[in-house]
């Protein structure tokens, strides 16, 4: 963790006096549910948040806290009032940050003194992923920790001088009464702290843009797993600590790796990790779809929220891990997953909502959780079966004699131990969850999110794309190319991009997460269908990136653009969602081979080497840098294929395990650069490359695999 230096002793001891004061009420940071729904359309309040579009910012829209909107104009008002802002940044499906609001933002006593001495601002971090980076540092440098909801003090011009996360109302307002009486009588010492602390956030901000650029090692990612493997479980799967994140990002690099590196233990701690999801109460496993995370070692009580991101990563990790392992029970998950977005988040516009709350009624998990009289009732003679195979009363017994639905044993143990067939326990276990979705959906459902966001939502283009890919369901490609195509229709505007979505209204300039993952999107959109406009597109957005975000100094792409923040940060470190700029290494790195484009390799290579030191210490949250590093330091390829029979053979090709491959195809003549000079009437050719360097034409799959397996 940073921690600044050179800060006054005297307000190191302010600082830790209030953090005495109050730390031990600060809360788990990665804790989050949904909120608690209004029972009665009188309100007594309404503040200006009553025009957002936001769901979590209109939750808060008739508080008594006078909360105002981020924008340039509320930032001007508060420097003309003077005022210490009081910053306070949540997410609409975040627990903690609905008990803070019904303990203290509805308390009148305590609004009527955060009205009274701050300027108070509300963000969704999901709508401004860069202001809430800022802060969440600041809260890391002060606290040493993190989370939502997160509620920062800054001087009028926006820098920060104290954060936390959650309170309770007799602490919370007695820190407002701490800080509103230094903002008062040590404002002068209080504004060298926060220019101290700022310049804290700066440093860290640099501290890998510093970094001089590494050749590239072909031995990193070898140490970086070799170091990592003492944090895994490998009896549970994922990392040995809970909470337990799947953390797609993490699995996808051990597969790219283990491509190239025959490493059995990996394989086996892959293998254990992915079938333990699959199996635990993670899954929703009669609806579909992975909660957020696990709260315990076993992937057993899940964090019952769903999130868009979460969703779209572990299709395509699921799909890849099919193509190696060939185990029908991903293409099952897979096929769940789909069924889920499908039912519970597709808008009418072709794009998928947010995230869904875990809270319903005031419960955390009450939608999903059953009891066993309650399944007795509803199976009847399936009852038996169903126990047995979802764990009631056994490992899926939860609290007050609830069952989360889970698994222990495959399908061919349960299927031998009834004496049926595979098929026959299949079909019989459909029918059960039929009959169980059918009485989940007369219970109140939990909150709904229903904003699109456009970074989400391409990440789950690709992810539905690579469903595709091993099931041949032409309905995943469906729900994938209308998604992309709203995107297009919707989201892309002359020389720019928004960045949220909803009720046909598109808000909010685009960050570099809706450019990564939308240049993404396009391109496997384009490898699927062979279409030239998504190459295009993509290759349009990517050359926009680099005009709004790169800095060639740094060597790096920053967030955002240019606007009113005090700092202008870059993302960097991977997290439940990949960095920006890893995403955006691999872009490069796609679209300088596809072109044959020496700047963007180079630019891409230059990247991983600033950060090459950190991706053997710290792999976990540099893999997808790592998935990167081996493009460039083990052997991949680009298949080119052209002519009559492009689609077929390409399809048949990208169902196979080649993660270390690009795959694009075109049926007819094309002026693209990977296509050129290559159409033959009559003949259809592939192209097997590295680099721009071609191996003779050949024409079957087989001698295409032959050539880059070798």
């Amino acid at each position: 963790m940073v921690v600044m230096q050179n800060i006054d002793v005297i307000f190191q001891r302010f600082m830790t006096r209030i953090s005495l004061l109050l730390g031990s009420l600060l809360a788990l940071s990665w804790v989050s549910c949904g909120p608690r729904k209004e029972n009665s359309p009188m309100h007594s309040h309404t503040n200006e948040l009553i025009t957002e579009t936001s769901p979590y910012l209109l939750q808060h829209a008739h508080n008594p806290v006078d909360w105002h909107a981020w924008n340039v104009e509320n930032l001007n008002e508060a420097k003309k009032l003077g005022k210490p802002l009081l910053i306070s940044i949540g997410y609409s499906s975040c627990h903690w940050c609905h008990v803070m609001e019904h303990e203290s933002f509805v308390n009148e006593k305590i609004a009527e003194y955060m009205n009274e001495h701050f300027y108070c601002i509300k963000v969704d971090r999901e709508e401004r992923p860069d202001v809430d980076a800022i802060y969440m540092t600041a809260a890391n440098i002060i606290t040493g920790s993190g989370g939502w909801p997160l509620n920062c003090f800054a001087l009028p011009s926006g820098k920060p001088f104290h954060a936390g996360t959650y309170y309770p109302p007799a602490g919370w307002l007695k820190l407002l009464q701490t800080v509103s009486d230094q903002y008062s009588n040590n404002r002068e010492k209080l504004e060298t702290y926060a220019n101290k602390l700022t310049q804290g956030i700066r440093l860290q901000e640099t501290a890998i843009s510093d970094n001089p650029s590494e050749s590239l090692d072909k031995t990193i990612p070898i140490k970086a797993v070799e170091g990592w493997k003492n944090n895994w479980d490998t009896e549970e799967g994922g990392m040995a600590k809970a909470p337990k994140f799947p953390m797609p990002s993490n699995y996808e690099f051990l597969l790219n790796y283990n491509k190239h590196i025959n490493d059995p233990y990996t394989e086996a701690f892959l293998k254990t990790t992915l079938n333990k999801m699959a199996y635990g109460g993670i899954l929703d496993q009669i609806g579909g779809g992975f909660s957020r995370y696990s709260v315990d070692e076993l992937w057993k009580a899940p964090h019952f929220e769903k999130m868009l991101y979460d969703n779209a990563q572990l299709l395509n990790l699921y799909a890849k891990a099919y193509q190696r392992y060939e185990n029908d029970e991903y293409i099952t998950v897979i096929n769940k997953t789909i069924d889920w977005l499908q039912r519970d988040m597709l808008n009418e516009s072709g794009l998928f909502y947010a995230a869904l709350d875990a809270d319903s009624e005031g419960e955390e998990g009450k939608y999903y959780v059953w009891k066993s009289e309650e399944l007795k009732t509803i199976l009847g003679n399936d009852y038996p079966l169903a126990a047995v195979y979802y764990e009631v009363d056994g490992k899926g017994l939860w609290e007050h004699g609830n069952n989360i639905l889970l698994r222990e044993h495959s399908d061919e143990y349960i299927a031998q131990k009834f004496g049926i067939t595979n098929d026959e326990l299949r079909n019989k276990i459909e029918k059960i969850n039929a009959k169980l979705l059918e009485q989940r959906a007369k219970r109140v459902a939990p909150g709904l999110d229903d904003k699109c966001l456009t970074a989400w939502n391409a990440m789950l283009v690709s992810g539905l794309l690579e469903s595709y890919k091993i099931t041949q369901n032409e309905n995943h490609k469906k729900l994938a190319i209308n998604c992309l195509n709203t995107l297009i229709n919707k989201q892309l505007k002359p020389n720019g991009m928004w960045h949220t979505y909803k009720e046909g209204t598109s808000t909010i300039e685009g960050m570099l997460d809706s450019y990564a993952f939308m240049i993404q999107a396009c391109l496997d959109g384009f490898y699927i269908s062979g279409d030239g406009q998504y190459y295009t597109t993509a290759e349009l957005l990517l050359s926009q990136a680099i005009e709004k975000f790169y800095d060639a100094d740094k060597g790096l792409f920053y967030f955002n653009q240019e606007n009113e923040l005090i700092i202008r940060t870059s993302e960097v470190y991977d997290n439940v969602i990949p960095a920006t700029n890893s995403v955006m290494v691999n872009n490069l790195a796609q679209l300088g081979l596809l072109q044959g484009n020496n700047t963007y390799l180079q630019m891409a290579e230059e990247m991983i080497g600033k950060v090459q030191a950190n991706i053997a210490q710290y792999p976990s949250g540099h893999s997808n840098w790592a998935t990167a590093h081996l493009v460039f330091s083990q052997p991949f390829y680009e298949i080119i294929v052209v002519g009559e029979d492009a689609e077929t053979l390409a399809n048949s090709l990208q169902g196979k395990d080649l993660t270390n491959c690009i795959i694009a195809y075109s049926q007819k003549y094309s002026s693209l650069p990977m296509f050129a000079n290559r159409y033959k009437n009559g003949e259809t050719n592939i192209y097997v490359c590295q680099r721009g360097a071609c191996k003779l034409p050949i024409k079957t799959v087989n001698e295409t695999l032959q050539l880059v397996d070798q």
